[in-house]
């Protein structure tokens, strides 16, 4: 069964993946962004906002809180699918912000420019009425300013997990919310006691939605609803998942930036790398051949799968990510040495071809397996305590070096069982070993062989 499954298994991955590396203008259904292949600000551009942090509540920003508002910035951003912006601070009170392909400073100024102040404000029942009784004013509908008057319930940083959602009933996109402790409690008073009445979810000074409670709320979540784009809706959960930023911020330039290295740069990278791959297949082909050139089917792949994973987390791709993306196919090569190297040696040691091949795979495992496990661990160490370059070239080797696990020890079995099959394939020129260090069919000889070669 096993032997159904896993080619079935190695097939579909490859045509998905080979679908997804060809389509374009189609939307990833999970993160609402656009399928594409994203460069770098050292390849691509990009644009540049500089903010000031403003004074506010008396109190002027310190350098540890632009620092904050720097990383609260950084991750909004990225949450939106725009990886590896650069996010720095300058000076006493400015944030400068770069992110690589964007065009329109709206794109930046509707998430960056946002304080992030969520509050809950209760509507009185004596000025707004409730659902079936209308009050001397009418709840603000979205996009309304809320009376500063009116007093919240609580604010923003009481919101403990905040997810993409749809309102089950209009089928409109929403933002599903869960409550601290502390909030939970107020909720699930305030809903119990007020059922009927309506309540503001304001964001900014703003009315995000002004729904009215239908019933006590008492397990802590909510959902905020309205005509939300796919973007409003991922930009409302960036800002309600990462908080608020402490002072306001008083957008000064946007200014476009050209490539620091540029496409032309891009082509000499991508024909380099071309030029190195074909001399591995080169020397593949000439030293291990059957094996070499499964090794090099493997490694074609291999790149397709995770040029597929790039357009569709989506990964920017610098140049130091490109570096990454080479050294992982390196690794994907040492992998298939080790396991062709291995099954050499169980030939010569008298083994029929397909034993010889299964014992290579097998026994080679260990070895290539604590190889990308040390890898693996130093790429997650870079990735969660590096700078955002630094992050995107973890994060190529990270999925580089997974997916060429997979690979060698997955794709280039299959593709060697299947090929084995055949005659022509049983020859010893083909796995570059000698004619008398060849056995194919009989397990007998080989047994012999083997106990001749211990002696």
């Amino acid at each position: 069964m096993r032997h159904v499954v896993v080619p079935i298994i190695v097939a579909v991955v490859g045509i998905v993946s080979l679908v997804v590396v060809l389509v374009t203008g189609v939307t990833n259904p999970v993160t609402g962004q656009p399928i594409e292949t994203k460069l770098g600000l050292d390849l691509q551009g990009g644009l540049r906002v500089e903010y000031q942090a403003m004074p506010a509540g008396g109190k002027t920003p310190t350098s540890s809180d632009l620092a904050t508002i720097a990383g609260i910035i950084e991750r909004r951003v990225n949450a939106t699918g725009a990886v590896e912006p650069i996010v720095q601070t300058q000076g006493s009170d400015r944030v400068v912000v770069e992110v690589p392909g964007a065009t329109d400073p709206n794109q930046i100024r509707s998430l960056v420019g946002k304080t992030g102040s969520l509050t809950f404000v209760p509507l009185p029942a004596d000025q707004y009425g409730n659902i079936n009784s209308p009050g001397a004013k009418t709840p603000p509908g979205a996009g309304e300013p809320i009376d500063p008057a009116l007093t919240p319930l609580f604010g923003g940083d009481q919101v403990a997990s905040a997810d993409p959602s749809y309102d089950s009933q209009s089928g409109e996109r929403a933002v599903a919310f869960k409550l601290k402790d502390d909030a939970k409690t107020k909720f699930a008073t305030y809903t119990q006691e007020h059922v009927g009445e309506f309540f503001a979810i304001v964001l900014d000074g703003t009315v995000v939605s002004a729904p009215y409670i239908k019933s006590a709320i008492t397990d802590g979540s909510g959902q905020i609803s309205g005509n939300f784009t796919a973007a409003e809706m991922n930009d409302l959960v960036a800002v309600l998942r990462y908080g608020a930023l402490p002072f306001p911020l008083q957008e000064l330039t946007s200014t476009s930036i050209a490539a620091t290295l540029g496409a032309d740069f891009l082509n000499k990278i991508l024909f380099a790398g071309f030029i190195g791959i074909g001399l591995v297949f080169i020397f593949m082909l000439g030293y291990y051949r059957l094996p070499g050139l499964i090794a090099c089917l493997s490694l074609i792949y291999y790149a397709i799968v995770v040029l597929a994973i790039f357009r569709l987390i989506p990964v920017t791709l610098t140049l130091a990510g490109i570096a990454g993306f080479v050294l992982s196919v390196g690794m994907a090569v040492d992998a298939n040495i080790l396991i062709f190297e291995r099954t050499r040696e169980e030939l010569r040691a008298g083994k029929t071809l397909q034993p010889a091949i299964e014992a290579g795979f097998n026994r080679a495992f260990n070895s290539i397996f604590d190889s990308n496990m040390s890898s693996l661990i130093t790429a997650f160490i870079l990735f969660y305590f590096g700078s955002s370059v630094i992050r995107g070239f973890a994060l190529v080797l990270i999925i580089g070096v997974a997916t060429s696990l997979f690979t060698a020890m997955t794709v280039s079995r299959t593709m060697l069982r299947f090929v084995v099959g055949f005659d022509w394939a049983r020859r010893a020129s083909l796995f570059g070993v000698k004619d008398e260090e060849f056995v194919t069919t009989s397990p007998r000889g080989a047994r012999a062989r083997e106990v001749r070669s211990r002696v």
